[in-house]
């Protein structure tokens, strides 16, 4: 009896080359951790584009962390277009730590599409600090910030479901002062942002971005 015909019209029968158990066939690639992490930052780099909802940004993070193959990894994003640069490239890859250390220098911004790492620490002494994630390229769901800063002010700039928690912050001669609209309770959180550490002198300020003046004019 001859085998079952693929949907290539190749006979995919147990003598057939390229069937599993032929002498011809190539086993499936196995998936690494790191082919796994990848795949996972292209997904929430595509749900932070709104291309893929909540619900189904969850279903294929679950599903690319138990994939087992290479195969099962790649069509969970065949229907999401490239990664600017490439999911791991230069300029778009996901550090698991950045130090930010400074003294009387400049303004410090990190503005536009910025890659958020998956934790950063800013020793910072009287400088201006501006973090701005409305326009970020967020692969994860929680930055945590280790803040030993003194003097002038941290501002984080916010957007729909982008939320601080600065209950672990110590302030010493500071305050937080909180400048943003009400949370709508229909957007998901797509990041959550803890401050831990001290905060000496100064501000921490959590604003929404600033209109423009045509937005403005039409009460945007």
């Amino acid at each position: 009896m001859s085998g079952e015909i693929s949907p290539t019209g190749q006979d995919s029968g147990p003598g057939t080359p390229g069937s599993p158990g032929s002498p011809g066939s190539q086993p499936e690639l196995r998936a690494s951790h790191a082919d796994r992490d990848r795949v996972v930052d292209v997904l929430r780099i595509a749900a932070g584009e709104g291309l893929l909802t909540a619900d189904e940004l969850d279903q294929r993070v679950e599903a690319a962390l138990s994939a087992r193959t290479r195969s099962e990894l790649a069509v969970l994003t065949t229907d999401l277009p490239p990664v600017p640069g490439g999911a791991g490239a230069a300029g778009t890859e996901v550090k698991d730590l950045v130090r930010i250390e400074q003294i009387h220098s400049g303004a410090i911004e990190r503005v536009g599409r910025w890659v958020v790492p998956r934790r950063l620490e800013l020793a910072v002494t009287f400088c201006e600090v501006t973090l701005d994630f409305t326009d970020a390229v967020i692969t994860q769901d929680t930055l945590r910030i280790d803040v030993a800063m003194m003097g002038k002010t941290l501002t984080l700039v916010t957007g729909p479901g982008i939320v601080v928690d600065t209950d672990g912050l110590q302030l010493v001669h500071s305050k937080v002062v909180f400048r943003r609209p009400p949370a709508d309770p229909a957007v998901p959180v797509r990041l959550r942002v803890e401050l831990y550490g001290q905060k000496a002198h100064g501000r921490v300020v959590v604003r929404p971005r600033r209109r423009t003046f045509g937005q403005w004019l039409l009460r945007r």
